[in-house]
């Protein structure tokens, strides 16, 4: 009986692996999955009924200004639209939850799809591909029985029936379970043909290297990934009293007030700072690293480093008194030395044009040391035996720099490059504010995007809300300036890329 099954399963996965119009059935089968599930989850298509709706809309006390705003049916996409002007704030978090496995399920699908037309063969034959119909089927599961979630706990919540799903969705999960297996049996043979073993095998056969990942993955769980609910804010009128689970779903009002807030003079200036800093804080300290590593008297280099190291240790409330005693106007050090010289004071403080030069040079003074142990770690890690042999050959110094110092030090380059690309958003907050404090003259020219939060939230009544925003769209902006970095990185230096 067992060899009978055996032989059943072998003649089922031999059919699904039969070409077809030059591709396997089971791709074709893959992509018909992907496609109607595409397809009956975008927009067109809604998957959540309203049902009782008088009483529903009694129970959440809606408006009747709101009224208007509400409809009979709604999609994954636009179900948050009921969540703000139906006032039902307690299931706003889930809803959004589901808009973010829906917009994950539709990226997937959509992967798999051009995956699929672009026809293009790796290494490892299919596995590329079959890992890409599995992603956008098990999100696709995920996303339906979220949604059925959903429904389940919205209808507890109001304490009656408001909801209920389209049977199309449960046709779906359905289908979308029976192309998993479809794959799962595929890849089988995949791996077999290229020696690929699957997770389940890895745990098995390294179970105490991935128990030693154990504490490093609960910390980044908590701290890291656990917080990022915390984005939710961005889209609610937050109030003490309701909580984030209940505060009023406001959509985008939030960023709509970043925007009227001259957004783009926010994020012109906290770019081009810290495109600035980015720049000088990496090609400076790379030449004071060289100019020490070239260094060889030993009391001098040490002393240089030690001297060029401590001012990262000044704290930003001492910049500043250092700051205001050199610029003040009446008893500053440079309007003293220049009086005593028969000049006239310059008002630094209400002249805005000084201040890019001011900020920048106080950055760089403050961070060149801490940058340039960093490059000059790399440079002691060079092999000697290459500037042997390059002195030997007849290299000058400025030649060993070129074709070995600054070759070696392009990995460390690129790699922090990276990382602060993906900050460039994030304004050097106790730098701006220590040295500009609250003049209202300076900040046309110095006002960054977090310095602006931060006046807006201790003026006005505390709104989490805003501020989740700004870090929001800080945050998007810096994801996406990273991966596209990172993109042009692997195309050139695919051994320097951070993924």
């Amino acid at each position: 009986m067992k060899s009978v099954a055996k032989s059943r399963g072998k003649s089922r996965l031999a059919c699904i692996e039969e070409i077809r119009m030059g591709k396997k059935l089971g791709v074709w089968i893959m992509i018909a999955v992907s496609a109607v599930s595409l397809l009956l989850t975008l927009p067109w298509l809604n998957w959540i009924q309203i049902v009782n709706a008088d009483a529903l809309y009694e129970t959440l006390g809606v408006t009747e200004a709101n009224l208007p705003m509400l409809k009979s049916a709604y999609n994954v996409f636009n179900v948050l639209s009921f969540v703000q002007y139906g006032n039902a704030g307690m299931i706003g978090l889930f809803a959004m939850i589901v808009l973010i496995l829906a917009v994950v399920a539709v990226y997937f699908e959509l992967a798999l799809i051009i995956k699929v037309l672009r026809n293009k063969k790796s290494k490892k034959g299919d596995l590329g591909l079959y890992g890409t119909a599995e992603a956008s089927m098990l999100f696709q599961i995920i996303l339906i029985a979220v949604t059925i979630g959903f429904v389940i706990f919205s209808n507890s919540k109001f304490g009656m029936t408001g909801f209920i799903l389209s049977p199309i969705v449960y046709l779906l999960l359905i289908f979308n379970i029976a192309g998993f297996a479809i794959v799962k049996k595929m890849q089988l043979t995949e791996r077999a043909l290229y020696h690929e073993h699957g997770l389940w095998k890895e745990l098995k056969k390294n179970w105490v290297l991935f128990l030693m990942l154990v504490p490093a993955f609960i910390y980044f769980l908590i701290n890291n990934y656990l917080p990022m609910i915390g984005v939710y804010y961005a889209f609610t009128n937050f109030n003490f009293r309701d909580g984030l689970w209940a505060s009023p779903f406001v959509g985008l009002r939030n960023f709509e007030y970043l925007v009227k807030a001259d957004l783009f003079r926010l994020t012109r200036n906290t770019v081009l700072y810290n495109i600035v800093f980015i720049a000088l804080g990496n090609i400076l300290p790379i030449i004071f690293a060289i100019f020490v590593s070239q260094v060889n008297i030993k009391w001098f280099k040490k002393t240089s480093q030690t001297l060029m190291f401590m001012p990262y240790f000044v704290s930003f409330v001492i910049l500043k008194v250092i700051v205001y005693n050199v610029f003040e106007y009446e008893y500053g050090v440079i309007n003293n030395l220049i009086t005593s010289l028969g000049g006239e004071k310059i008002d630094f403080y209400n002249t805005p044009s000084y201040w890019p030069l001011l900020i920048t040079i106080f950055y760089i003074w403050k961070n060149i040391g801490y940058n340039m142990v960093v490059y000059l770690a790399t440079i002691m890690g060079i092999d000697a035996e290459l500037y042997d042999a390059a002195k030997v050959d007849g290299a000058n110094i400025f030649q060993q720099i070129r074709y070995i110092t600054l070759p070696q030090l392009k990995p460390t380059f690129i790699i922090l490059l990276l990382y602060a690309l993906g900050s460039i958003m994030k304004g050097q907050f106790e730098l701006f504010y220590q040295m500009v404090g609250n003049n209202g003259v300076l900040y046309n020219i110095t006002d960054i995007i977090d310095t602006y939060v931060y006046r807006i939230a201790t003026t006005q009544p505390l709104n989490i809300g805003l501020g989740t925003a700004a870090g929001l769209y800080q945050s998007v902006f810096g994801f996406i300036l990273i991966v596209v970095v990172n993109w042009l990185v692997k195309r050139k230096n695919p051994e320097y890329a951070l993924f």
